[in-house]
């Protein structure tokens, strides 16, 4: 919180809401039942669907690529609106009953999962090339293998899989944000991030992913204590949690 809101505000009330906004969405995702989507379609604004739809007609595939920003999941409510299924990717837990229980739950918000083992980028590159659209949140590092970028004015660690994708496939790369709004949803589509007219693969899959990190910080700020980052996500957090255990 002090690096999006700066250090002259209240942190504690802060991060008290951040914790209030995390737990509405957990509450959120055991709350939904499949039956209960036309209620999500109905409370959600979406801003920004013009140039998804351009690329749905297209047959182009889609990259939706989000921060753990508001509630995630409603994010399927585009894939309703745009009448194209969504191919998401979640970590392989070790308790395999929790991976299970998300898979289903997804599945009724409309959103298959591919877990994030051997063969999923496969699997991603076939979607997008037969023109589907997939979703992932890239605004942390789980794996340690990311690409360096400036992040809220330090240098950490991002996913390079939407970017890579982009550049693989000529899928369009959607910074997407999903903010709560009173009892409902506010969704929002960004422009196409264009992959910069470099001549090694590696050097624009570096560029673009840094575009996506100056765009989740602008939807970031939007709405700060809804973003749900509860790990260390910069090589200082993990010197400071050293120091003070």
């Amino acid at each position: 919180m002090e690096r999006v809101l700066g250090p002259d505000v209240d942190l504690d009330a802060a991060t008290r809401e951040m914790f209030a906004s995390y737990g509405r969405y957990w509450a959120e995702v055991f709350w939904f039942r499949p039956n209960r989507k036309p209620e999500i379609m109905a409370n959600t604004e979406m801003v920004g669907l013009g140039p998804v739809f351009e690329a749905r007609d297209a047959k182009r595939g889609m990259i939706f690529a989000l921060p753990h920003v508001g509630n995630w999941e409603a994010a399927a409510v585009v894939a309703e609106a745009i009448e194209t299924p969504v191919l998401a990717v979640a970590e392989d837990l070790a308790n395999k009953r929790i991976t299970e229980w998300f898979i289903e739950t997804r599945k009724g918000f409309g959103i298959e999962v591919a877990l994030a083992r051997s063969g999923v980028t496969k699997q991603l590159v076939s979607s997008l090339r037969k023109g589907g659209a997939v979703a992932l949140l890239s605004d942390r590092d789980v794996t340690g293998r990311g690409i360096e970028v400036d992040f809220f004015g330090e240098r950490t660690q991002m996913p390079a899989g939407p970017a890579a994708l982009a550049d693989r496939t000529g899928a369009a790369l959607f910074p997407v944000a999903t903010y709560f709004d009173d009892g409902g949803y506010r969704i929002v589509v960004h422009e196409e991030l264009e992959i910069p007219d470099l001549e090694e693969r590696t050097d624009r899959v570096q560029a673009t992913t840094q575009l996506l990190a100056q765009h989740h910080e602008a939807i970031i700020r939007e709405a700060p204590t809804q973003w749900h980052l509860f790990q260390p996500n910069w090589p200082s957090d993990r010197s400071w949690l050293e120091s003070v255990r």
